[in-house]
């Protein structure tokens, strides 16, 4: 096999391969024992025809679309691995030459990793932030904590006040007809959440339990439906329920009731400690991405859209796979929030283009400074895998494939990148 390469475009390239005729023979004669079962040919039971003999009968170009597919397959594999090209998507196959006794020649365009240029990525400069956990910041944290434990009170002995829980049923129409989306029964409505559009809620304080309200109310102009955009409607609402959230007192009992402290003094201590920790983690993290942000900053390099297309594929998958988890899906999602596919490539079109050149520029420093995940970091990266999975080691390496292999050795080659990084900064 004989391989030759031309640079198309910056991040294109096309090989010329040519694969003897030999080889592309013995395609054939794979191409050929896949479909003999469906030749039929006079003289012969069906399936039972020699290759000769079909080749005479349909015409060898019978065999050819299997027989390059097998061609094309192997000698593209291994045109790029001897010659270290990195191809970032499916090649464009074009024939420049396929007959018998011949060698096959075909072309491969493809689109191909680019080249990163490296800028200063040692010694970078960015402020870390202090941590510091406020008395003010404890109470908030008991505030949470109190609130995840209060209780809603049924009230019947007055009308619904701001902060109040609801139980409604209501029915919405514009002039006087109903409209998709604007009924619910038995709905939970917190005044003064501002759950619904301006005004609702408001008009609802005042009425008490099984009282009927008319809410007029005008949907904002940038509502995400544009049916509604600056539509006046009326809500018929009824109230079934009014609850008055109930909260604890914060004292020495409510602290040996949330936590496993008998005091609220050994209770806050812990919230400091831990607040103090989250924020030490928050900050760590900020500093390093801010120093991983100067390295790509700094970095320049041409990125093929196909990666870009590739990386917003991703972002919808992992949506939509929370939102299937959440009972919609992103389909939905995105209606409901007035946008549509189109739209949310756009609006994350740079996010995309920010995360390859992240991957890439990773990557090349990565390369530059020898950084890869020896024998004993992959297994001890399969270790904790193996314990988050509750499954043991050995059988995980058993459904392991070569793309798990490479993901986990690149995850562990990018977390020492990224601590070299940070090792090499300057506070």
């Amino acid at each position: 096999m004989s391989v030759k390469i031309e640079k198309v475009d910056k991040n294109q390239v096309k090989l010329e391969i040519e694969v003897e005729a030999k080889i592309f023979d013995e395609c054939m004669n794979k191409a050929f024992n896949k479909n003999k079962s469906r030749f039929n040919i006079p003289g012969f039971r069906k399936g039972k025809a020699p290759r000769s003999m079909v080749e005479r009968y349909y015409g060898e170009q019978v065999l050819y679309e299997d027989a390059i597919n097998f061609a094309c397959a192997d000698a593209y594999d291994k045109a790029i691995d001897e010659n270290d090209i990195h191809p970032v998507d499916r090649p464009e196959i074009d024939i420049v030459q396929i007959e018998s006794g011949k060698d096959f020649i075909f072309t491969a365009t493809v689109t191909v990793k680019p080249e990163v240029e490296l800028g200063e990525y040692k010694g970078l400069s960015v402020k870390k932030d202090e941590v510091v956990v406020t008395d003010e910041d404890i109470e908030n944290e008991l505030k949470k904590v109190q609130e995840r434990n209060s209780k809603l009170i049924t009230v019947e002995d007055r009308p619904v006040q701001n902060g109040d829980t609801l139980n409604i049923d209501f029915k919405g129409s514009i002039n006087g007809v109903p409209f998709k989306g604007g009924e619910a029964q038995g709905y939970t409505l917190v005044i003064g959440s501002g759950a619904f559009i301006p005004g609702f809620e408001d008009q609802l304080i005042g009425a008490n339990i099984n009282d009927e309200v008319d809410v007029n109310v005008t949907f904002p102009e940038d509502y995400h439906s544009d049916e509604l955009k600056g539509q006046a409607a009326v809500f018929k609402v009824k109230i079934n329920d009014i609850k008055l959230k109930q909260l604890p007192e914060i004292n020495d009992e409510f602290a040996s009731d949330v936590s496993e402290f008998e005091t609220l003094d050994e209770y806050k201590a812990d919230i400091r400690v831990k607040l103090t920790e989250k924020a030490q983690e928050n900050a760590d993290r900020k500093f390093e991405d801010e120093i991983i942000k100067l390295a790509v900053d700094n970095a320049s390099c041409d990125i093929p859209e196909v990666m870009v297309n590739r990386r917003l594929d991703d972002m919808m998958g992992q949506l939509d796979m929370q939102l299937r988890y959440q009972g919609m899906n992103l389909e939905g999602y995105l209606q409901m929030m007035g946008s549509d596919i189109s739209k949310f490539r756009a609006d994350y079109h740079n996010n995309a283009v920010e995360d390859v050149k992240t991957q890439l520029v990773l990557e090349k420093i990565a390369e530059v400074e020898n950084i890869i995940a020896s024998p004993e970091e992959f297994d001890a990266e399969l270790e904790e895998m193996a314990k988050r999975y509750n499954q043991p080691v050995e059988e995980m390496k058993k459904h392991l494939h070569d793309d798990d292999i490479e993901y986990i050795k690149s995850s562990i080659e990018r977390k020492k990148t990224i601590k070299l990084l940070v090792e090499n900064a300057k506070e």
